[in-house]
């Protein structure tokens, strides 16, 4: 199979219409039928349903888009990172969630001589960069963020809080428990997008970024379940109440499990001395 073969099959499975998908990649709708029904002799299936009412995916068709995209996603980032490789500066691309993580990440930058080149992100957009080849390492969490196909190395687990306005009289409480948060109507839990971008049903708002969070917030307008690092960014306007029921949250450096690069390696080793150096400073000030 071609690349090019696979990159107007994943046109016409997403369009489901053969001119649609010729005007979307710029050709005539003849060659781009004759090179999908080669691709179809080629590997001896039919890949689509065609009939008067329209074009649909055949199983096969299904089985071949998913592998296509992993495919296609797989030349993009293969050429973003040699390019990247070729550049005089080699900036290493790290990929963290914004307004995440603020505290750990600055230590691992100061801690790193190589340059390193941050990319604030959306959530979970961390992993989509990791594996098209915008980012060459990420900071993401267990068990929120999607860890398939990655290498991982684990660098701080915390408990999570419930981040209330200032004024609301749960704030004034030094324990909370996920059911004191959920049965506050007044004050719906925000919601985060799932792996592939939806969100599950509630009267929460969508939540794109973690400024927006912030807003709402302090506005009165709802209540967020995040990792206890997260007070390094809250304002006045905001109380922050240790949950006594929430799942820990690990924070890890996630890479393409496939990355031989020798700059990653090297950052992975300065991460892991920061953490081994916190776990036992934490360990010590037990034991004081």
């Amino acid at each position: 199979m071609e690349i090019r073969e696979l990159r107007y099959f994943v046109t016409v499975a997403e369009e489901l219409h053969f001119s649609r998908a010729a005007e979307r990649l710029g050709i005539a709708q003849p060659p781009l039928s004759r090179a999908i029904q080669q691709l179809e002799r080629r590997l001896g299936v039919a890949l689509f349903d065609r009939d008067r009412r329209g074009v649909a995916l055949t199983h096969a068709g299904q089985v071949l888009l998913e592998e296509a995209r992993v495919i296609l996603a797989g030349t993009i980032a293969a050429a973003r990172r040699t390019r990247r490789a070729a550049s005089p500066t080699q900036r290493l691309a790290l990929a963290t969630k914004a307004g995440a993580n603020h505290e750990l990440l600055r230590r691992l930058l100061d801690a790193h001589s190589t340059d390193v080149e941050v990319t604030l992100c959306g959530v979970g957009e961390q992993a989509r960069m990791l594996r098209d080849g915008r980012a060459d390492v990420a900071l993401m969490q267990r068990p929120f963020d999607d860890l398939s196909g990655l290498d991982t190395e684990d660098l701080l687990t915390e408990e999570q809080v419930a981040i209330l306005p200032a004024g609301h009289p749960l704030a004034a409480r030094t324990r909370l428990s996920m059911a004191d948060i959920r049965g506050e109507s007044d004050l719906p839990v925000a919601r985060w997008p799932r792996h592939d971008g939806t969100y599950e049903p509630g009267p929460g708002p969508e939540i794109r970024d973690s400024f927006q969070l912030a807003q709402l917030v302090a506005l009165g307008q709802t209540v967020a379940v995040l990792c206890a690092s997260s007070r390094s960014w809250l304002w006045s306007a905001h109380a922050a109440i240790p949950l006594t029921d929430a799942p820990h949250v690990t924070t890890v450096l996630a890479w393409p499990a496939h990355s031989r690069s020798r700059a990653v390696a090297d950052l992975v080793r300065t991460a892991t001395g920061l953490a081994d150096r916190a776990s036992k400073e934490e360990r010590q000030a037990q034991n004081a």
